[in-house]
């Protein structure tokens, strides 16, 4: 009967442990009945063998990828940003005008810039002497920290009247400063001022300008400068690239001795990265 002296064993074991982990009173076993015995030891029926059954791992429900319709170059729905074609996390921040902010790129010990990849649309253009300068602008959403600013060029003009914008520099040589100022979007011009605080301040120990693009809007309200929504028109936005063209991987933009850069595709985000100079070329070894 080694079943019975199996059963009665683990009781006596389970017993014992009981009694060594406290001091409560042992409880009582109950006699395990006594089996007859067979003329024939009991066998046991071999197992049936089954095949195995494979988990199923349920397959996710994928959503559809949203069809984009593509938007422009006019009638531009009022939630789409007409300067990326994307709908903005806040739709309300379309409801003003565009602001353009003059950025500085020499010398090179003021980089980075800060608050340049927040901008729906950065222009880099020559300005004198193997220099460069962004004219960075701010739609679709705000940027907190926009600096080094520096002053306005010539350039700057044609930019404030295509993007009907606010415009925020540090000064310009008189020749360029007097063509701003007598223009008819002068009311639109923020200098480093009690007028411009705090869109305007100075950020640290550097002591740069810097600017808050979401503070130009209290600014202008309480100057009484026209903040209102301007039609935008003019840019195209199709999912797919237009046919014709030739892919390209890497460009390369040399301004100057002094001033180039890299734009290189990088296929796991669908952008291009922006390498720029650390070094004149002139002085570069190859």
């Amino acid at each position: 009967m080694p079943k019975l002296w199996k059963i009665l064993g683990l009781l006596l074991a389970v017993t014992l442990l009981a009694g060594c982990g406290s001091l409560s009173p042992l409880p009582t076993v109950i006699p395990t009945s006594t089996l007859p015995a067979t003329a024939t030891p009991f066998q046991p029926a071999p197992p049936t063998a089954t095949a195995a059954v494979p988990t199923t791992v349920p397959t996710p429900t994928l959503a559809p990828t949203p069809v984009y319709p593509g938007y422009g170059p006019n009638s531009f729905p009022a939630e789409i940003n007409p300067l990326t074609g994307l709908a903005p996390q806040d739709p309300n921040l379309l409801n003003r005008r565009p602001i353009i902010i003059k950025v500085q790129n020499l010398p090179r010990y003021d980089r980075p810039q800060y608050g340049l990849s927040l901008a729906d649309l950065v222009f880099e253009y020559y300005t004198e002497e193997g220099s460069t300068r962004f004219a960075a602008l701010y739609y679709g959403q705000d940027a907190t920290q926009v600096m080094p600013i520096r002053s306005a060029r010539h350039h700057d003009i044609h930019l404030i009247r295509a993007y009907k914008a606010v415009f925020l520099f540090g000064y310009a040589d008189p020749r360029v400063y007097e063509r701003l100022i007598s223009a008819e979007f002068y009311q639109r011009l923020l200098l480093e001022s009690d007028r411009a605080y705090p869109a305007l301040t100075r950020f640290g120990p550097s002591n740069f300008l810097m600017a808050n693009t979401a503070e130009v809007q209290a600014v202008c309200a309480r100057n009484g400068i026209d903040n209102s929504r301007q039609n935008l028109d003019g840019m195209r936005f199709e999912l797919a690239a237009p046919g014709g063209g030739t892919p390209a991987t890497q460009v390369d933009v040399h301004f100057s001795a002094a001033i180039y850069n890299r734009w290189t595709y990088d296929a796991a985000s669908g952008r291009y990265q922006r390498a720029s100079d650390t070094q004149n070329a002139a002085d570069a070894a190859s």
